[in-house]
């Protein structure tokens, strides 16, 4: 929330500073919860291992953070993510107390609190001039390299749209726009004025904490125009200090312990309450088709029209479907990257990707065959690589695996409905739905792999809960692209 305050100019549309501290702190939380507790409200903040909250939004502009873990009950060690989303070194994590799908398993949380440091590399505002087109119309640092920003922070067809928001990438930094569209009595803007109001920063993790402040300014911008003063301000307070030019690439040096010390950090990207759940709705059993594209690292592409900050958030949402906690599994395949939003001036970086996700809302990439390995249309998932044809098909399995996912969904709800279940929520379902999925999977690879006779047979194929027959053609891909030294021994009744 954001409001006008009546301090020096220079603080002006800042962020509701935090409660007075005098009112005391909370409590903290006791080792058990008891039956008379009263439910944790909801936040906006991703819950995707139940990362210790974040007083995101009330904080002002300090640079700390109040982060709580639930109390931990056991600890195993899995895979931290970069701040860009893929996997890093091992660490030990937490496991919490509750999941709706099976009593035995348990939620993920952080086994300490952290600090994520406030890392903004530029702020920026972006408007339509009427013979110019998108240009960026006032930045800080004023030497700043943001070629580019112009157009992935304005998205192609936004003009037919109000306001907007989309996240992208810019070099080895990411962004985070957002953008409005005001009708105006000027026949030299053709009756509307639009912009954007952008930042950019060295993780996508931090972007959601500005995103209420950038809504604003944008407004503020297309009623004000020229006003920078807040935006001067807010760089000030966050800037990030960059490495001396000349020395290497502008990016800046983190670490992952500093920056992410949490588990996959793409779970801590904001995403409205039912994010997921959208997406299962929207894509339906389609979903076990992503599952496997995403497994194999594949090149995903996302074609939609304006607004796009929902498909942004299928980005996302697709990049959760990989999650693995087992150590060492992924370290040798290519990392998984979230490019988020795309357009054509994104052509050259796309064709050294090996593998990742992003969206555009530019018809023409259906055409660029070689920069996207699968193409998806709204609900058509589709692609022009032969060899992958098979895995578009849905088998027995994948049905049944969607089956338990839309039950377990049923079941959280139910439970939620009557009361008995406060903690858990569809995105906690749904992630680690496909990470007890990929870690049962792993896990029957590499107990195969290492062992005396390492051939995977039928029964294992059944027990990783895949179709012998159906899957034969993804698990022969996994394999190869994870490295795993196994004989696959399934009769393909295609081939007497």
């Amino acid at each position: 929330m954001v409001k006008q305050s009546d301090r020096a100019p220079l603080l002006d549309w800042e962020e509701i500073p935090p409660p007075d501290p005098k009112q005391g702190a909370p409590p903290p939380p006791s080792s058990a919860p008891r039956k008379d507790d009263t439910p944790p409200q909801k936040s906006s903040q991703p819950n995707g291992l139940r990362t210790p909250t974040v007083n995101a939004f009330g904080s002002g502009w300090g640079t700390s953070t109040n982060a709580t873990c639930s109390q931990p009950t056991r600890s195993l060690t899995a895979v931290v993510a970069r701040g860009d989303g893929s996997s890093g070194r091992p660490q030990t994590v937490v496991v919490g107390q509750h999941f709706v799908p099976d009593p035995n398993v348990r939620f993920f949380a952080v086994k300490d609190q952290w600090e994520e440091k406030d890392q903004i590399v530029a702020v920026f505002v972006v408007t339509f001039d009427t013979r110019s087109g998108n240009m960026v119309e006032w930045c800080l640092p004023h030497d700043i390299n943001l070629d580019g920003v112009e157009f992935k922070s304005m998205a192609s067809g936004s003009h037919r749209i109000t306001n907007d928001f989309i996240y992208f990438r810019k070099g080895c930094y990411f962004g985070l726009a957002c953008f409005a569209n005001m009708p105006v009595e000027s026949e030299l803007e053709r009756g509307a004025r639009m912009k954007s109001v952008g930042i950019l920063c060295p993780s996508y993790t931090l972007l959601y904490r500005y995103m209420h402040f950038l809504e604003n300014q944008v407004r503020h911008q297309l009623q004000c125009p020229g006003q920078y003063s807040p935006l001067e301000a807010f760089y000030e307070d966050k800037r990030a200090v960059l490495p001396p030019a000349g020395n290497g690439p502008s990016c800046l040096t983190w670490s992952v312990t500093n920056i992410n010390r949490c588990m996959h950090a793409e779970m801590k990207i904001t995403h409205p309450a039912g994010c997921m759940s959208q997406f299962i709705q929207f894509f339906g059993e389609q979903i076990m088709v992503l599952w496997k594209f995403v497994l194999l690292r594949k090149r995903l592409l996302i074609f939609s029209p304006p607004p796009v900050g929902v498909v942004c958030y299928r980005v996302y949402c697709c990049c959760c479907l990989a999650n693995v906690s087992l150590p060492g599994i992924g370290v040798s395949v290519p990392e998984l990257r979230p490019f988020f939003y795309i357009n054509v001036a994104d052509i050259a970086a796309l064709q050294t990707e090996m593998s990742y996700v992003a969206c555009t809302t530019e018809k023409i990439f259906e055409e660029k065959k070689d920069l996207y390995d699968v193409y998806i249309d709204n609900q058509n998932v589709k692609t022009h690589r032969s060899h992958l044809q098979s895995l578009l098909r849905l088998n027995a399995s994948d049905k049944e695996k969607y089956r338990k996912l839309s039950e377990q969904r049923q079941m959280l709800l139910y439970s939620q409905e009557v009361g008995e279940d406060y903690t858990s929520n569809e995105e906690d379902l749904f992630i680690l739905f496909f990470m007890e999925l990929n870690n049962r999977i792993f896990q029957t690879l590499s107990e195969v792999a290492g062992s005396i006779d390492p051939t995977l047979t039928a029964d294992h194929v059944r027990a990783m809960g895949l179709d012998p027959q159906g899957d034969r053609s993804f698990l022969v891909d996994l394999l190869e692209v994870y490295g795993f030294d196994i004989t696959l021994v399934i009769d393909n009744p295609c081939c007497p």
